[in-house]
């Protein structure tokens, strides 16, 4: 997206901020990890497909850590995180001007409350899955940071639709 500076009058570029966690947990019997996922609806993006429990825009004057705590808790009525940043995503959509976006990632292994759904207009489950066994369709970019954090090998800066 573009906007003019209004101290320049020059046309300046402008992306998008975001921030995402993936709530993780050992599964039953030390196999493996699970990710927490919803399942959106109704919100004209991504409809059917599974995401990130939390997430959502950072608002103006706010930390992208601070987004994070506050999606986590409207969505999934969790509070008291501890979040490990997991990766910043640079993306586009290319022909899309508000499709250029930076994205970032948190994982959280420990929080206060007992995930539930509290938008049901915007989510139509939750549920837990294995890293190594996602549902399908999940998000495409969240898949890459998913995939990512289940081979141990997520970059700290990672690019999606270029």
């Amino acid at each position: 997206m573009t906007v003019q500076d209004p101290a320049t009058g020059k046309t300046r570029f402008v992306v998008v901020p975001a921030s995402y966690v993936f709530l993780l947990r050992e599964a039953a019997g030390g196999t493996g990890t699970e990710v927490l996922l919803q399942l959106r609806q109704g919100t004209g993006y991504m409809d059917g497909h599974w995401a990130a429990a939390a997430a959502g825009h950072v608002e103006r004057g706010e930390t992208a850590e601070d987004a994070a705590r506050r999606e986590a808790l409207e969505e999934v009525a969790v509070a008291d995180l501890d979040l490990a940043f997991a990766t910043a995503m640079q993306r586009t959509a290319h022909d899309l001007p508000i499709d250029e976006r930076i994205d970032f990632f948190f994982t959280a292994r420990a929080w206060s409350g007992e995930p539930r759904i509290v938008e049901p207009a915007k989510c139509a489950d939750l549920r837990w899955f294995r890293l190594d066994a996602l549902p399908d369709p999940v998000v495409p970019h969240e898949r890459v940071v998913l995939a990512g954090l289940e081979r141990g090998d997520l970059a700290p800066l990672t690019h999606f639709g270029f």
